[in-house]
């Protein structure tokens, strides 16, 4: 009973702040947060557009259980280009974004996998949290990373730009990387984490040149797939995502370079920015497939299919393979 009148408190206390919102003008972006009465649970309620949030049935992010992925042999390899972009890496007040710069001659393409049109990278978001046992926004049969780095695309080939893609049928694609913390970063990541100094405060922006994302990822060819939403508001449920099957690394300093990161700005910084992850939702049986053959009679002497020594995820642990 205690927690249902808590509810009842939050939500009356947040149409109060509302309605003083809707009198001032207040952006809706201006909202939401990631903890606290604008937080996940109540995203749905601050805004009827964004009603996907609470009710949908194809929400992102989810757990990831090993032992339920469905092996699809018709699932190909990822291709992403691999020519270097220029771009601008900002503290929105939510996140950590890099978005590629508009006037990009050579466009980087995203085919293959379980996509059946080419998609167009648009921009990078990091989340983390504050404590080295939380941060990343899927998790591996409950566990959590300390990070998350999603890249998204956009349809480039049925729709004009990501802004209509995001709420347009296969519109959007979102490659997961997992962060694990190592003694030697991502190379690509540290070009993303040498300007955080210099994006502090919540509308900081920094440019960064000659950035690598097919770099970014780990060397592998093996992942999970399942058909998702985007992981802040709206919840739009276009995305396609991609979870890679091996995690990048990530310093302790990196990590506390971005931990010291604000959400206002140098007068009213507010709280840190970590944290900014939104909680597993429910699958509603939905399938998570993978291109992981488990049928082990295939691979002789292997435990799991891949080349030596790379990595899979299994429960709370990484297992060698």
């Amino acid at each position: 009973m205690q927690g249902l009148v808590g509810i009842a408190t939050a939500s009356a206390f947040l149409q109060i702040l509302l309605s003083f919102a809707a009198v001032g003008g207040v952006s809706w972006e201006e909202w939401w947060t990631y903890d606290g009465i604008s937080g996940p649970a109540f995203w749905g309620l601050i805004n009827p557009e964004w009603s996907l949030c609470n009710k949908g049935r194809r929400q992102s992010p989810v757990n990831l259980e090993p032992e339920k992925l469905l092996f699809d042999p018709n699932l190909r390899f990822l291709h992403i280009d691999k020519h270097r972009i220029n771009g601008l890496i900002s503290n929105t007040g939510h996140s950590v974004i890099f978005t590629v710069e508009n006037e990009t001659r050579h466009h980087i393409n995203i085919t293959g996998g379980p996509l059946s049109y080419k998609y167009q990278f648009h921009e990078i978001h990091i989340h983390y949290g504050l404590h080295d046992q939380f941060g990343s926004e899927h998790a591996i049969n409950g566990y959590s990373f300390p990070a998350e780095i999603q890249i998204f695309g956009f349809n480039s080939q049925l729709y004009s730009n990501f802004s209509e893609a995001l709420h347009k049928a296969q519109g959007i694609v979102s490659i997961s990387l997992l962060l694990q913390l190592g003694d030697l970063s991502n190379p690509e990541l540290r070009i993303l984490t040498e300007e955080l100094e210099n994006i502090k405060y919540g509308g900081a922006e920094m440019p960064v040149n000659r950035l690598s994302v097919r770099g970014l990822l780990p060397d592998t060819d093996y992942y999970m797939t399942y058909d998702g939403s985007t992981t802040a508001p709206a919840c739009y449920e276009t995305v396609t995502w991609i979870i890679i099957n091996k995690p990048i690394y990530i310093t302790k300093q990196q990590l506390h370079g971005l931990r010291r990161l604000m959400q206002g700005d140098a007068r009213h910084p507010k709280a840190p920015l970590g944290n900014n992850f939104r909680p597993p939702q429910p699958l509603h049986h939905r399938a998570v497939r993978t291109n992981i053959d488990f049928d082990l009679s295939k691979y002789p002497g292997k435990t799991c299919p891949s080349m030596h020594r790379d990595m899979h995820y299994k429960a709370k642990t990484w297992t060698q393979y």
